[in-house]
């Protein structure tokens, strides 16, 4: 054999340890982003749960005050404060998780143009910035929609 050919097995085995060494590393980063992904849900629920719906439930001074300015009042408060803490469990349910990320961004959509045109305070980008998260859920968990929507169609 001379100096510039290479044995069949030798090619063969590296491109077999390559193929497996890179399946490996993509497992391992899928298993990074899955576990990445549900630590973002838990806290987004967690902060829906309890930062955001719990003062408008309990009827908070500040979020009266706000509701109030609104003209919603107590009702519209109260609403707010259960479609919260509603989307927030349900970030947590795997199978709820991307119909509730879609629920939270469209309540999104509503505080920031309720800010920008009436409120006019200093938190009107917290809204946007919080659509960011809540659509990569969505679009991450897409196929627990589609799950879903197969559940319901059996029960029916």
């Amino acid at each position: 054999m001379s100096e510039t050919t290479v044995p069949v097995t030798t090619l063969a085995s590296t491109s077999t340890s390559a193929s497996i060494s890179a399946t490996s590393s993509l497992k391992t980063r899928g298993r990074g982003a899955r576990i990445s992904l549900g630590a973002l849900q838990i806290v987004l629920g967690l902060f829906y749960a309890f930062a955001s719906a719990l003062p408008k439930l309990i009827a908070h001074p500040s979020a009266a005050e706000a509701f109030d300015k609104l003209g919603w009042g107590s009702t519209g408060m109260y609403l707010i404060g259960a479609l919260e803490l509603a989307g927030g469990l349900a970030l947590l349910v795997p199978l709820l998780s991307s119909v509730a990320a879609v629920a939270l961004g469209a309540l999104m959509v509503g505080a920031f143009v309720v800010n920008v045109t009436v409120i006019h305070g200093p938190y009107v980008a917290t809204p946007l910035i919080l659509i960011l998260p809540l659509a990569l859920i969505a679009w991450a968990r897409r196929n627990h929609t589609t799950e879903l929507v197969r559940w319901m169609r059996r029960r029916a």
